[in-house]
């Protein structure tokens, strides 16, 4: 009988106050699609790190092709033919899509890279890999679903017959994540193995020979193909069944305050005549395609792009924003959608990131009283039931959903009456999902007014009151939650884009 290409068992791990993992086991074999499942928090990153030789494990065996073998670092994992595609990318922005690729393995003559050679063997990887991207790009420059795409082809770029994949979706346009499932046919066609990590229901029935649960960092059970029931799966990784066809209560918003209205937006380089209006206590979604402008139009609203035209007013008054200053000044907030590099300082605590943007309220002679700080944090991990051991945890060891309470929590320490939140679930697992869905709702309900911006449908179609569609740079359509559906929504968001293309 053939040995498992990979074999996990006992596979343990502790941090500082927090266990996360125990006794995990499972076996890959070769041309097998594995798809690994659980919540933010199960263990399922830190296990594939070990797996990669980013973290040592404290306790368990790992065989590969039967034989036992350590790991004592990522370049002993690409040895063994080991390659991960990291959920947070980890890629050099002031170099080109090239040199991130290839970075330490150039072809060079007498210690000089030959420049054209190594543009053109990326090239080939790219094209090959239906990536439609520039081997002379700046990393810097392109988009969060641009760099993803060269993650996916750095990994790749190593002769690898264990693949592990993290949440390579996440950032992906429909017709990009068709391009990674033909890939993955591919790839499973040459006997590669392939650990996929998703929370992406959806796609267990398209990958899955087999998915794996994980919960509390523990090993919950597995399913095979023919067993795969996403009901179930959801129950397996959170302990309690979850309904996914709730919608928010229908409510009249006709007499309510219209806290921001935005007319006339236009950007040089996208955006045209956008209008719309929120309204107090309201929860607005925003939809539209990859590069529909729904993140542009945010990023317009609050100063951090340039426009060219439009007026913002703020409960009734016009306002200038020219920079991201002025929208705090004027109670507007803003989650963006790279929480870990835009929205989060990863190495401070939780405290310290609570404070940032309220740093005078506790400053006294321009020094910091840190136990105000703290105290305020506490509160407000207490509100917002963020699990942490302490509010002196660094907000890199908390899960995805935890990290986005704590920017959530940001906000709110500064009082702020209008939130921008732009893809407030990406990475995050269906538990915390829901989880945050309520906060959302609770905090609507408290007055607070909200924008969400989401490229899931589902998830609009949960939270939003009404929803604002968007193609092309350009406001198609808009649908209360009662008249909304999928295909409804995805009418306006092709209205205009069929037009043209949407490139990277």
């Amino acid at each position: 009988m053939t040995k498992p290409l990979l074999e996990l068992t006992g596979i343990s791990k502790s941090f500082p106050g927090v266990k996360a993992l125990q006794g995990v086991e499972f076996t890959l074999n070769r041309g097998e699609v594995l798809v690994l499942v659980g919540e933010n928090g199960a263990g399922k990153s830190t296990l594939m790190k070990i797996l990669s030789g980013i973290y040592q494990r404290d306790e368990g065996t790992i065989l590969v092709d039967g034989e036992q073998v350590e790991i004592p670092g990522p370049s002993a994992a690409q040895a063994l033919g080991i390659s991960i595609i990291h959920q947070e990318m980890n890629l050099m922005p002031d170099l080109t899509v090239a040199q991130n690729i290839f970075i330490g393995r150039e072809p060079s003559v007498a210690g000089i890279i030959r420049e054209g050679a190594l543009n053109k063997q990326a090239s080939e990887l790219l094209t090959s890999l239906g990536i439609n991207i520039s081997a002379k790009t700046r990393v810097g420059d392109l988009t969060v679903a641009g760099q993803q795409m060269v993650e996916i082809a750095k990994a790749l770029s190593y002769d690898s017959r264990v693949l592990i994949m993290d949440e390579p979706t996440s950032a992906l346009t429909d017709n990009e994540v068709e391009t990674l499932f033909e890939l993955i046919e591919s790839l499973r066609e040459k006997g590669t193995g392939i650990v996929y990590i998703s929370h992406r229901m959806e796609e267990l029935k398209r990958l899955a020979d087999r998915v794996v649960v994980l919960r509390d960092g523990e090993y919950i059970g597995q399913l095979d193909r023919d067993q795969i029931d996403v009901p179930t799966i959801i129950e397996m990784m959170v302990g309690r069944q979850i309904n996914s066809e709730q919608r928010p209560e229908a409510k009249d918003f006709s007499q309510a305050e219209t806290v921001l209205k935005v007319t006339g937006l236009s950007t040089k380089a996208l955006l045209r005549d956008v209008g719309f209006e929120l309204k107090k206590g309201e929860i607005l979604g925003f939809a539209g395609l990859m590069g529909a402008g729904r993140t542009e139009t945010a990023r317009a609203v609050i100063g951090a792009d340039s426009r060219t035209s439009g007026e913002i007013e703020v409960h009734g008054k016009r306002v200038r924003i020219s920079q991201p200053a002025d929208a705090v000044r004027s109670g507007i907030g803003y989650l963006s959608e790279d929480r870990k590099g835009v929205g989060l300082l990863l190495d401070q605590n939780v405290w310290q990131n609570t404070a940032l943007a309220s740093l005078n309220e506790f400053s006294v002679a321009g020094m910091m009283n840190d136990a105000k700080a703290k105290q305020v944090a506490e509160s407000y991990v207490k509100d917002l039931r963020t699990k942490t051991p302490s509010v002196n945890q660094p907000v890199k060891l908390l899960s995805g959903g935890n990290q986005q309470k704590v920017v959530l929590a940001k906000w709110l320490v500064r009082d702020t009456d209008i939130l921008i939140v732009d893809e407030p679930t990406r990475g995050i697992d269906v538990g915390a999902k829901e989880e945050i869905y309520r906060l959302l709702e609770r905090l609507a309900s408290e007055g607070k007014s909200i924008i969400v911006i989401s490229s899931e449908l589902p998830e609009l179609l949960r939270i939003a009151d009404r929803i604002v569609v968007m193609a092309s740079g350009r406001i198609t359509g808009e649908l209360t939650n009662e008249d909304a559906s999928q295909n409804r929504i995805m009418d306006y968001a092709t209205k205009i884009a069929e037009e043209g293309e949407l490139t990277l």
